[in-house]
């Protein structure tokens, strides 16, 4: 790898910028994507090894290239340290995310309660959301039921590139908390990408099912299947 290329992937990455290396095979040529001026149907191979998160071989023309996705680490944010919240983070790690809990409540944000693989903010959440800077992969949930703690989340998340955004809570709490977003000036196309209520329509019940829909619908936001509830 070239010091400028190397150069400029350390800076891709410092800026947490999705983009892909280009090694073509068999004589190492290496190229950055997006950066460097390839050909369409290349450009488009390395757009899809970034979208699903994983390498692979192609054949363009008469070439063959490895295509390497270097994206920004996965990232789950939550507000609200509750029983939900501790179902959900052992279930959110092993696939990837890097979690962090978002609570003032320094009684439910321990270390005890969320583990310890996880980071744990105590700032108010609007200064932790401006703070953590949400991007396109990153997922956001709400889970305190307080519009004192969720609706200053959901004022950053929904303004941010954040790829998916959940607020737990009924029909009729959502209905109160679109009221309040709009009263607050944000648009109904920003309030119309909250995923409420939460979680795709298993019928769960406890909290663990209840952080498993949320998880799936979060895995299907990602990988672009549907975000919302079955309308019953």
């Amino acid at each position: 790898m070239s010091p400028d290329l190397l150069q400029r992937l350390m800076a891709a990455r410092a800026a947490k910028v999705p983009l892909a290396l280009l090694t073509r095979l068999p004589d190492g040529a290496q190229l950055l994507v997006p950066g460097d001026a390839v050909p369409e149907a290349l450009a488009a191979e390395a757009g899809a090894a970034i979208a699903a998160d994983a390498a692979r071989n192609v054949t363009v023309g008469h070439e063959t290239w490895f295509i390497a996705p270097e994206n920004p680490p996965l990232r789950l944010i939550i507000v609200g340290a509750v029983h939900i919240a501790q179902a959900l983070v052992p279930m959110a790690l092993p696939l990837g995310f890097a979690v962090t809990v978002v609570d003032p409540r320094r009684a439910f944000a321990t270390e005890e309660r969320m583990g310890d693989r996880v980071t744990i903010s105590s700032d108010w959440p609007d200064e932790a959301m401006a703070a953590l800077k949400p991007d396109a992969r990153t997922a956001v949930v709400t889970l305190t039921h307080d519009p004192k703690l969720d609706d200053p989340a959901l004022e950053v998340a929904l303004r941010s590139a954040a790829f998916y955004v959940g607020s737990l809570g009924s029909r009729k709490t959502h209905a109160k908390r679109v009221a309040r977003l709009t009263e607050a000036g944000l648009s109904e196309a920003e309030i119309a990408r909250i995923a409420a209520p939460v979680g795709l329509d298993i019928g769960a019940v406890t909290a663990p099912e209840i952080a498993v829909s949320i998880l799936a619908q979060i895995v299907s936001a990602r990988r672009g299947g549907p975000k919302k509830r079955a309308e019953a």
